[in-house]
Parts: structure tokens; sequence; C-alpha cells
């Protein structure tokens, strides 16, 4: 049972929401998940869905899964594209992984309209601008 499982906090893993630049249509969204421990994270497993309103009309987008062996110490990975017509809802990851054989659990959620030019920030992991979830 979930109740039994002892999850300890979530500590220097982070989903981007990053741009780069397309030169034909101005920008590229993508969805990374980086590691920053000094150790591997394993077996890692995010879940990604958006959900909320548009002139007061619930809007989902479909549930993806995807999976990853391992995102080495230091590394990350591109979780999947995002188009800007999704911006407007809530965007949420749900990312776990193992080190070593402790689980750990998390949702990363990009709340309506908080993808914007005023909150990017350099990532320099990626050398691209993005918006950082913590």
């Amino acid at each position: 049972m979930k109740k039994d499982i002892n999850f300890l906090p979530v500590e220097g893993v982070h989903i981007v929401i990053a741009r780069k630049v397309n030169p034909i249509e101005g920008f590229d969204w993508q969805v990374f998940l980086i590691n920053q421990n000094d150790v591997p994270i394993k077996t890692v497993f995010v879940t990604s869905k958006g959900y909320g309103l548009k002139d007061e009309e619930e809007q989902k987008t479909s549930t993806l899964r995807h999976f990853f062996v391992e995102i080495p110490a230091k590394g990350y990975e591109i979780v999947e594209s995002i188009m800007p017509d999704v911006f407007h809802l809530n965007n949420e990851y749900w990312v776990s992984y193992y080190i070593d054989n402790q689980i750990f659990d998390k949702k990363f959620i990009f709340v309506p309209d908080s993808i914007v030019d005023d909150h990017l920030v350099t990532i320099p992991v990626l050398g691209l601008e993005g918006i950082l979830h913590a």
C-alpha cells in the first residue's frame, strides 16, 4: 500500500519547460527532466497531463506516460514537446524514480499562464531559457 512506503523529500530533480529558437515558427518548446544530484536516478516514470478551463469550459489533454531507465548524475532527458496552445492549462508532471532502493515521488504543476516570457530564466545545463519548477 502507498501509505506503507516511506517517501523522502525530492531534492535535486526539476522539471523545466524550455524553448529553442526555430527560425520558421519562432520557438519550439520542450519539457526536460533535470537530475542535479551527484548520483543517477533510475527507473524514472513521468506522467504528464493538462487540465483546466477555457472560456468556462472544462478542457483536458491526453495523459502521456514516459519511462527512462536512468538519468545520469548532473544529467537531463527530454520528456516531451509541448505546444503553447496548452499554456493556459494546469500542466502536471508526476515524477517517480529510485535512488538505490529508495523511491521518490513528486508532482510538478505549472499553473495556468505561468509559462510566459516574464518567468524565463537561463537554464545553464541546457544552454536554454526556460521556466524552472523545483
